[in-house]
């Protein structure tokens, strides 16, 4: 499995603009075949403009952050219609250093989603909040163990806090869910990118997770800055995530899955 996951990487946008531009350079300098090297440089060129640019960025991602609109509890009415127990925060990225502080061992986008479980539930009196994910084989700590530090710290009480500390992806994620609260309503809280992927892994064990995405990239505007046309790393992040939800999509339809 890890085999596959790291070839997948070659046909990311950065990795696979890389190659081809590598390619066509070898061409070009050894080889009399020019014509051919001159076109694979252009087309890595291109791709990595493409790539590197809002536009092309958020027209790809923006139908995965889309699918499911964001929830926000604002009155008693909108709890009551909700009628969930428990908020249900999937794992993501860390970096376990004990010199540095809590908050900068999150990656961003792991941070913002145990934020926005938090945010929920301080507003539905009585939930639970399920912290899920275990840890990779480069870290000691669990994605679950390092989110109950940083709610602990923000005032969570500890008997409001369930780990699920031994998944090592979303569908072992689902798996032992189901497991812990059976046909319990739950509100799921994950990268708005990750939500397609996250809900049709839960729903096809038959459960039925109310949506709450977060952490999006692509933010909509009335209008878009001259700059965002211009090549950036914030686009280029933006495409390598599309990229991966895309190909993690497929790779669960093929495992028959989702």
């Amino acid at each position: 499995m890890e085999t596959i996951k790291l070839l997948v990487h070659f046909f990311f946008p950065l990795e696979i603009s890389i190659e081809l531009f590598l390619f066509g350079l070898i061409l070009l300098l050894f080889t009399k075949k020019q014509k051919a090297g001159k076109c694979l440089v252009t087309i890595g060129l291109l791709l990595l403009l493409a790539f590197s640019t809002y536009p092309f960025a958020s027209a790809i991602l923006r139908p995965l952050e889309r699918r499911y609109p964001a929830i926000d509890v604002l009155d008693q009415r909108d709890i009551n219609k909700l009628g969930a127990k428990y908020i249900v925060v999937l794992g993501g990225g860390q970096v376990c250093d004990p010199t540095i502080p809590v908050t900068s061992q999150f990656q961003p986008s792991f941070l913002v989603r145990l934020i926005e479980g938090i945010r929920l539930y301080r507003q539905i009196p009585g939930s639970k909040l399920i912290l899920s994910g275990g840890s990779s084989k480069y870290e000691p700590t669990t994605n679950a163990e390092l989110m109950q530090k940083m709610a602990l710290l923000l005032g969570v009480k500890k008997e409001d806090i369930i780990l699920e500390a031994s998944s090592k992806n979303t569908y072992e994620e689902a798996k032992i869910i189901k497991d812990m609260i059976g046909e319990e309503k739950f509100v799921l809280v994950t990268s708005a990118s990750h939500m397609p992927r996250s809900i049709a892994l839960f729903k096809k064990l038959g459960m039925e997770p109310i949506p709450a995405p977060t952490d999006y990239l692509v933010k909509e505007s009335t209008k878009m800055p001259p700059e965002g046309f211009f090549p950036n790393a914030d686009s280029i992040k933006m495409t390598e995530a599309a990229f991966y939800e895309y190909f993690a999509l497929i790779k669960e339809k093929v495992a028959g899955r989702i």
